[in-house]
């Protein structure tokens, strides 16, 4: 059952959301559409989402925000007004596109969601008050705004080594074209903390992408994401 808190009407989901998180460079977007076409050639109908919505001018504050018109660093912008800019982009696309497919059957495959700000924005708050700033997001996004929450989020472990090796690959060894987050290795790894802390706290599947410091082959991750899918299909 799924309250719709922008009309307050009431209806079955009858759509499941599944998130792929994980580490700018740790292969999220790939592993999407791997899921995707497996999902849609066993004859599922699939909806691919990402967030933020770069084609849409609702993301328009978090392309300031990571361009660095609002500070040069990650922490220039405090963990609750950074949130909420990812938040408004998808609110703004829930309602304006996504929402109808919310109750038809559809599955919802999400590269991020709600969840990247408990990743990304966590790791601007103390050790002491990660747990307060989780319930804070999830009141905020599914509560107060009304967005769905997932039936599972599957966090794609990479190392932030690992990771900037693959972005290195990505930008051509253009660190000009890194984006706020991902300039800054430290930040990067303080997000791994609260990933792997939000992961055991909320129940998200934890999959280890990496063997002997390097990336596990693509082909492996994907058979190991669709086992996790097929338990809530």
């Amino acid at each position: 059952m799924f309250i719709d808190s922008f009309s307050g009407k009431t209806f079955v989901m009858k759509s499941k959301l599944i998130v792929i998180e994980g580490l700018d460079g740790s292969g999220k977007a790939t592993q999407a559409k791997i899921l995707a076409d497996k999902l849609k050639a066993l004859g599922h109908t699939v909806r691919k989402l990402e967030f933020p919505d770069y084609d849409s001018p609702s993301s328009a504050l978090v392309k300031m925000y990571l361009g660095g018109e609002f500070g040069s660093k990650p922490g220039d912008v405090n963990a609750y007004a950074a949130s909420a800019f990812y938040a408004v982009d998808r609110a703004a696309g829930y309602l304006s596109d996504w929402k109808r497919d919310c109750g038809n059957g559809t599955i919802l495959l999400c590269d991020r969601y709600c969840t990247s700000n408990i990743i990304y924005q966590m790791a601007k708050v103390a050790e002491n008050e990660r747990d307060g700033f989780i319930d804070w997001a999830a009141d905020f996004e599914y509560d107060k705004l009304g967005l769905p929450r997932p039936d599972m989020v599957i966090y794609l472990d990479v190392d932030p080594d690992v990771s900037q090796k693959l972005m290195e690959k990505r930008y051509s060894g253009d660190n000009s074209k890194k984006d706020l987050h991902e300039s800054d290795l430290g930040f990067l790894l303080s997000c791994r903390e609260s990933a792997l802390y939000a992961a055991e706290k909320c129940g998200w599947k934890l999959l280890d992408c990496c063997r002997g410091g390097e990336i596990k082959p693509i082909d492996e991750i994907a058979a190991d994401i669709y086992d996790l899918v097929q338990t809530v299909l």
